[in-house]
């Protein structure tokens, strides 16, 4: 029987994010005959860290890390190292990066990969360093996005072409929705099937990178004259209390439909007639993915890995950041012409369905895991 291969994999929070669900999805589609798994984080909370368990794995959480050179965290990683004795080891997020990278190096751990799953903008020059450092010590640096893999790892870090690959973030297929569920969904926020609407999906943190606000400004104008205009926001977070007062200011507060949180999203998406994103920036965009697994049309900002995955003019509308007449522009657009929207619909899915899978994702890391032990024979 041949030796499975053992994938340690460290990141930060195991949460409810994108990069979590991506372990997860490793969990669930890696060959559990020819690969091992076991997981680290620093914390760990909701329901994925028990999912990834219920495909018989291990998760670990070490607690949270006070700065880069937090020795006390690095000596747990260093044990299970020891413990578990791992042919790669595949850090993600900077804190994931940084343990990964430093223990891999120290205990010689044969193949070191580091994941950059953001588009960092803001990252302070130091932050800068210590990912360029940590990419030496690496065998192979993932980007998880053409903005992330060619604009900030080789343009900006100045990496080398051969130490870079570009692995699409993917994400699951929605589940079937039955009529009877979304029926009641529509009757509880009242949304006739005759409503046009627009919607979006996104933890409501900081307003000044996910512009919901704009969103909600270009769709004041957008439904003055379309009493069955709705725009359907899901998420939570300390700046919805913010978008709900602009909303009545505006006038339009009962016609902007506040969700809350959603741990299932799937039946949301179903009711919408565009999906629409205007973060100002987004190293990959993981809800565009999705928008697009539902033949949804979409509409984001010219930014970070958006500007990739939407194909202008083709999956959908890419528009200027922060430009509320840009976005009023591409709803008005969008909104006359059924057949555009239907088009770039099915547009979205085929280029979805190629490109942006869970199972895509996983396919291209596997694929990865054994070339690189190939070279290390």
């Amino acid at each position: 029987m041949t030796q499975k291969i053992k994938i340690l994999h460290i990141q930060e929070t195991i949460g409810s994010g994108g990069v979590e669900r991506r372990r997860l999805s490793m969990a669930k589609h890696l060959d559990k005959m020819l690969f091992d798994q076991r997981f680290i984080c620093t914390i760990e909370k909701g329901n994925i860290p028990d999912e990834i368990r219920a495909q018989g794995f291990q998760v670990t959480s070490i607690g949270k890390m006070k700065s880069p050179l937090h020795w006390k965290q690095h000596r747990k990683i260093q044990k299970i190292i020891d413990e578990f004795n791992p042919d790669i080891i595949h850090g993600a997020v900077f804190e994931g990066v940084t343990l990964a990278a430093l223990n891999g190096w120290l205990k010689k751990v044969p193949i070191i990969i580091i994941e950059e799953t953001s588009f960092p903008i803001n990252r302070t020059w130091k932050g800068n360093l210590l990912v360029k450092l940590f990419s030496r010590l690496s065998t192979k640096v993932i980007g998880v996005s053409e903005a992330v893999s060619e604009e900030y790892l080789k343009q900006k870090l100045g990496l080398a072409e051969k130490k870079v690959i570009l692995i699409n973030n993917g994400v699951a297929a929605q589940r079937v929705v039955s009529s009877e569920e979304l029926q009641a969904v529509r009757d509880k926020y009242q949304i006739t099937p005759e409503a046009f609407v627009i919607g979006s999906v996104g933890r409501m943190l900081d307003d000044s990178n996910k512009r919901f606000s704009d969103l909600i400004k270009a769709f004041a104008s957008f439904s003055q004259d379309k009493p069955n205009a709705r725009l359907l926001l899901i998420g939570e977070g300390p700046e919805k209390k913010n978008y709900e007062t602009l909303s009545k200011q505006l006038g339009i507060e009962k016609k902007v439909i506040f969700t809350g949180y959603q741990s299932d999203v799937a039946i949301f998406y179903q009711l919408m007639d565009v999906f629409a994103i205007a973060s100002l920036h987004e190293s990959f965009g993981l809800v565009l993915a999705e928008a697009m697994l539902n033949k949804l049309p979409v509409i984001a900002a010219k930014v970070g890995g958006m500007k990739y995955i939407v194909d202008d003019g083709k999956t959908g509308l890419l528009v200027a950041p922060g430009n509320t007449n840009a976005i009023l522009d591409a709803f008005n657009t969008l909104y006359k012409n059924s057949t555009m929207l239907t088009q770039f619909g099915m547009n979205g899915y085929e280029k979805a369905m190629k490109e942006y899978t869970e199972e895509s994702y996983v396919q291209n890391v596997a694929n990865l895991y054994n070339s690189l032990m190939k070279q290390a024979k």
